[in-house]
Formats: structure tokens, sequence, C-alpha cells
């Protein structure tokens, strides 16, 4: 996909809302255990509900990961019946990989061409060589992690070198890779305060904004200093959304909460 078909479908909807399918089996109805994937049981319920309100879906790959060769296989499910009866969607593989340039193309090649997500989230800290094999794929993204937020998120990616923050020249820097216009970033909504600042090195790219929710991030704060004008976010809620309840009409409820905030984004894309 690329990103003008994104930019496309987010004025179409009115929305850019992300909905992260993190799946616990702890958290689902239980009645879904009883299914022979009640992960794909629970993702399909979901998809089907709020497609017409997102314009992602990102699975967090640990919490298919976590459950050995059937989660992965719940996670191919996944991906495969967002692709074939909702190609509009754009998915995001939240697996935050990066290491050396071999084992990189090998990630790369398992996202992008096997599982066939059109993007995934990578780790910085070992630098362009760990990067740009992901980046080397035609119409394929690589959300790069900028500033997180997480707690620990303090420990590095504000210290200041040269008195420039880290993250700063993590974005600086991206920005001369090869194919660096297949690049996003991952930046926090509990870092509002930030926002004006990141658009200032990357005014056009996409930002993927987790922590709006459960998180407490704001999304009227994030949309004031991160908006751009084609909007350039990408909102993510994954628990306020999945868990909305976890009774029998558990898909219903997480439409409810997914209109919520396409409604919010809605006003915000119209007063602009």
């Amino acid at each position: 996909m690329t990103t003008n078909d994104l930019i496309s479908e987010i004025r179409k909807k009115k929305s850019f809302l992300c909905i992260g399918l993190d799946v616990d089996l702890n958290k689902i109805p239980k009645h879904l255990l009883e299914e022979e994937d009640p992960i794909f049981s629970f993702n399909k319920a979901i998809i089907d509900e709020t497609h017409h309100l997102a314009v992602a879906y990102k699975p967090n790959t640990a919490f298919y990961e976590a459950y050995g060769i059937n989660g992965w296989k719940s996670l191919q499910k996944t991906i495969e019946y967002l692709n074939e009866n909702y190609p509009e969607i754009f998915t995001i593989a939240d697996a935050k990989r990066g290491d050396i340039g071999n084992t990189s193309s090998m990630y790369a090649h398992a996202f992008f061409n096997d599982l066939g997500f059109d993007s995934v989230t990578v780790a910085p800290y070992m630098g362009k060589d760990s990067v740009e094999p992901f980046l080397a794929f035609d119409d394929k993204h690589t959300i790069l992690l900028a500033l997180t937020s997480n707690e620990g998120a303090f420990d590095f990616q504000t210290k200041k070198i040269d008195s420039e923050e880290v993250y700063k020249t993590v974005l600086k820097t991206s920005k001369n890779w090869t194919n660096a216009e297949n690049l996003m970033y991952v930046v926090g909504a509990t870092k509002a305060e930030h926002f004006s600042e990141i658009r200032k090195i990357v005014p056009d790219s996409f930002l993927l904004v987790p922590g709006v929710g459960a998180q407490g991030g704001s999304l009227a704060e994030v949309c004031k200093y991160g908006m751009n004008k084609n909007v350039g976010l990408l909102v993510n809620s994954s628990r306020g959304i999945l868990y909305a309840s976890n009774k029998a009409n558990f898909a219903k409820a997480a439409q409810n909460e997914a209109v919520k905030l396409q409604q919010e984004m809605q006003k915000i894309m119209d007063a602009i």
C-alpha cells in the first residue's frame, strides 16, 4: 500500500484510527475458548465490526508468539483475512525488530513477503544497516521507534548528546538513509509536548501514535501538535476497544468504543 492510498482512506473514512490486535486469551470472552482458533475468531469478529471505522490494524507479535506455532498461525490467518476481505486497510506488524543486515533482511522477508504486512515496527539502536533492509521493499513501510510512550523512554531517548536529545538525532539521521521516504515513526501519545519539535524534523512523515486511552494520552493534544496537511497520524487504541466487553456482545461493544474515537477524529478533521 502506498502512502497516497493510506491518505485517501483516511479522508474517505474521516478517521485515522489504528486498532491494536493484542489478543490475551485471559481477557477474551470465555465462549470463544471453545473455538478451534480462539485468537482468530476474536480478531475476525473485531475486524468485521470495526473495519469501516479504522484505517489500520496493528497486531503486536508478542501476543501471538507467546502461544507458539498456534499463535503464529492465528496471526497468519488474521492478516490473510484482512488482505483478502479488506485490502484497503493498512496493516502493521508491531514486531520491533532490528538486527545486523542479513538478519534484518530475513525479518523483512518474513513480515513483508511471507505474511503480507504493509509495515513493520523497527528499533533504530543498531543503526542504518539494521534498518535499510526493511526500507528496500517497494510500497512497504518501516515504522521506526522514535519517542515511545513508556516510562523507560526517559532512560535513553530524551538524554542529550552534544545538546540534542537522542530521539531527535535518530529522526535527523534516519532521513539520510536509502529509501527514507518509506519511513514512518512511533511517537507516544503521552509525549504530546514533543510533537511540535518532531514535526520540525519530519513534517511530512506519518507518525504511529500509541498511548491514547488506557495509557492516558490525549487525542486532542496529539492532533494539536502532531497533525499535518495530510493528517499524518495513525492513532492506536488496543485495550480500550478490544476489551470493552467480555460478554457475547464483545464485538459490538468494541465497535461502540471505536465509533467514539472515530467521531472525535472526524470533528478534528472537519475543523482544519
